[in-house]
This record gives structure tokens, sequence and C-alpha cells, in this order.
């Protein structure tokens, strides 16, 4: 299976469990790869025929801003969903991640694979 990849999407959007993080936004950053067939678009150098990382890295941010939630975790599965219904994806794996969240690492989050690799 080929892949498409947006790696280290930055996004600023509201996500957190405590009151003072429902008031303020915090960046998120996102690695996406998605599995897709781009023989297809490669054929005749059509953009039309492949996942436009672009279109979905507007998407994705656009998603997350108006889907506040509590948990990261929530957000991967939603957005998994979504990008996986809007887009015809059969296979992908999702990773949030959230910088400075915990005092001493460099990012905390979650990774999901969603989907079947043909």
């Amino acid at each position: 299976m080929d892949k498409v990849f947006i790696q280290g999407l930055s996004i600023q959007t509201t996500s957190g469990f405590y009151p003072w993080e429902k008031e303020i936004k915090q960046t998120l950053v996102i690695d996406l790869t998605m599995g897709w067939n781009t023989k297809r678009a490669a054929e005749n150098d059509e953009l039309a025929k492949t996942l436009d990382y672009a279109q979905i890295s507007e998407k994705v941010a656009e998603f997350a801003n108006n889907n506040p939630v509590d948990l990261i975790e929530t957000l991967a599965e939603r957005l998994a969903n979504y990008l996986m219904e809007s887009y015809h994806i059969p296979w992908l794996k999702l990773k949030v991640g959230k910088p400075g969240a915990v005092h001493n690492a460099i990012t905390v989050g979650v990774e999901i694979e969603r989907g079947h690799q043909q």
C-alpha cells in the first residue's frame, strides 16, 4: 500500500480537561499517514486522483477548532472517522501530540491506527 503523509502539522485549538484549558488555545501537533493508491495520480500527474495534503491539513485544523474536546484521545478518534469518511481513506495512522502538557516531557499524546492496509 502506498502512503500519503503529513508530519508535524501544528494547529492552535481548544483542548483540555481543566477549566483553564477551555479558555485558551493550545498547540497540538499532528502526524498523519494515510493509505492510498498513488499510482492512479502518478499516471497522468493528476492532483484530483490523490489525497491533497494541503487541503487535508486545512480540514484537520478546521475540524479540531469546530469540535472542541476534553481529551486528545477523543479528538484522534473523531478526526480519524471524519477523514476516513470524507476522503474514502481505507487505512490511516494518526498521532496527536500536546507539547508542554507534562513538565520535563517534550510532548505527550496518542497514536491510533484505523482501517485495513491493503
